[in-house]
């Protein structure tokens, strides 16, 4: 009897505990969640942090842009991510589905550029293509006679004789990727805008073009391998005859394995995508929720870390990632906003 008195002021305690709101029984480490590009650099990001001891190295999955982004719009609380970090700029349907689950502030940071590069194996011949060769190989439908047709377009050499005569074979990310996104938005559709028939139609249907632009060919000629950049890498160590879609920092980083093809006669390197002059180049974003920031610990100190000089600046520790910088007056302003907690506009 003495012993059930004892125990029930413990009992009482933890019962009451276990009723606290999510936020006072806070998660000790950040959770971020997303874009297997943005990935390695929030990886890094957290490892540096973690090792300044003060706060516990944050948990960092790869889980692509969209994936990641719908975890973080599930709502607020321990349960749910407090960083979504993306290879394009969050949509505004995304936006919408954040605000319905009680996610109304977030707070945008750009981080740098990246260049999406089509590679392939240093024992094959490196590709020279444009962007209208790029969408002729893996566009689901392309003009023939005035006429769009299903791709009839089997090797490289169909889509121009200057190129071999191999079987088009592209590896590459899966819709939820922002890689993907990026890759069709700015590579297919730039393609694309290169025919006149297609430049025509978007002049006067834009809806319709981009449905073309963007629809990728399902007949195996590109070949969804996932969200791993390290599997598409081992790939085409296999296959020589390959190419492989995925961020600058993952060639960067194989280097000794792999080469970019040229797009328009320019090579994919930190300056070509720093100055613009390549053409299939985008910006890498961060998301944080603003809800958890002072309710899980080290998260405001986190986006000081990831905005500061030594991570992002021109010589920061990000660049040896293959992350390339923002001009300096664009970083300070990222990182005011970003300190502040600014919410989003789009």
């Amino acid at each position: 009897m003495r012993l059930a008195l004892r125990l029930f002021p413990v009992l009482a305690i933890a019962a009451l505990l276990s009723h606290l709101p999510r936020e006072v029984q806070a998660r000790e480490q950040i959770h971020v969640v997303g874009s297997s590009t943005v990935f390695p650099f929030s990886t890094a990001v957290a490892e540096r942090f973690g090792r300044a001891g003060k706060f516990k190295t944050p948990v960092v999955e790869s889980t692509g842009s969209g994936g990641g982004l719908k975890l973080f719009c599930q709502g607020v609380g321990e349960k749910t991510p407090d960083v979504a970090n993306a290879s394009r700029r969050i949509k505004a349907s995304e936006v919408e589905l954040c605000a319905a689950n009680g996610v109304d502030q977030i707070v945008e940071i750009r981080i740098g550029f990246d260049g999406i590069v089509l590679a392939s194996s240093k024992r094959s011949a490196r590709m020279n293509l444009t962007l209208q060769q790029v969408f002729l190989a893996l566009a689901k439908q392309v003009p023939v006679g005035g006429q769009l047709v299903a791709n009839p377009n089997k090797l490289w050499s169909d889509v121009d004789e200057s190129l071999p005569a191999v079987k088009i074979e592209v590896l590459g990310p899966p819709p939820t990727s922002g890689t993907r996104d990026a890759f069709v938005e700015i590579a297919m559709e730039g393609g694309a805008r290169s025919i006149p028939m297609l430049e025509a139609m978007r002049a006067k249907d834009e809806k319709a073009f981009q449905g073309v632009a963007h629809a990728i060919r399902e007949d195996g000629a590109y070949v969804e391998a996932g969200e791993n950049d390290n599997l598409i890498v081992q790939k085409l160590e296999a296959n020589p005859q390959a190419l492989g879609i995925f961020g600058f920092s993952f060639l960067d980083q194989n280097a000794d394995k792999i080469q970019g093809s040229t797009i328009s006669g320019v090579e994919p390197t930190f300056e070509a995508i720093a100055d613009g002059s390549y053409a299939v180049s985008r910006s890498l974003y961060v998301y944080v929720k603003s809800a958890h920031v002072g309710k899980i610990p080290g998260l405001r100190e986190f986006i000081a870390e990831l905005t500061s000089e030594k991570a992002s600046g021109e010589d920061g520790y990000l660049s040896d990632r293959g992350l390339i910088p923002l001009p300096a007056a664009d970083r300070k302003a990222v990182r005011e906003s970003s300190l502040k907690l600014t919410p989003l506009a789009l």
